[in-house]
């Protein structure tokens, strides 16, 4: 998700996108840890994408 997706959505979607974007990273990672990735940039773009949510989560907490 880019970070206009992000700060144009509802906030249940985007917990909802939190949560698949944290089960997808995992199920990443551990095929990695089995075997190597064909495109293991995959890995960090998943865990920016994770970041990106969450802090737009806690910005609408404070807010």
């Amino acid at each position: 998700m880019k970070q206009s997706e992000i700060k144009k959505a509802s906030t249940a979607e985007l917990n909802e996108a939190f949560a698949e974007s944290r089960k997808a990273y995992s199920d990443l990672k551990m095929a990695h840890t089995i075997s190597p990735l064909e495109n293991p940039i995959q890995l960090r773009s998943h865990r920016r994408v994770i970041a990106r949510i969450a802090t737009e989560l806690t910005n609408r907490e404070v807010q």
